[in-house]
């Protein structure tokens, strides 16, 4: 009879990609266009609590930073799922999808 072994969790990314991402947030250009764009300089806090608890659960398996890290990335998700769609999404394509374009208009 073979055995299963259960595979370990591992952080949904890369301890280097929440470091990649803080690096990005504080860089001077993004934290410009940031500014320009909504006003504000933008918070990066949590890109290095994310890579401070990603290389806890590297070093001590702890449960506490993969129940954070967890928790941080489905607050991530839910952050971008609650803008709405600037355009109306089609559910099949206009009837007339196959005729040429009208080149004089």
């Amino acid at each position: 009879m073979e055995q299963t072994r259960a595979i370990p969790w591992r952080p949904p990314r890369s301890c280097e990609d929440y470091w990649s991402e803080f690096k990005l947030c504080t860089s001077l250009w993004n934290r410009f266009h940031h500014y320009y764009t909504y006003g504000a300089a933008p918070s990066c806090q949590q890109w290095r609590e994310d890579y401070n608890t990603c290389r806890e659960w590297e070093r001590n398996k702890d449960t506490k930073a993969k129940e954070e890290l967890q928790k941080s990335e489905r607050n991530r998700v839910a952050e971008q799922q609650k803008f709405t769609p600037v355009w109306e999404l089609r559910k099949e394509p206009p009837k007339d999808w196959h005729m040429p374009l009208n080149q004089e208009k």
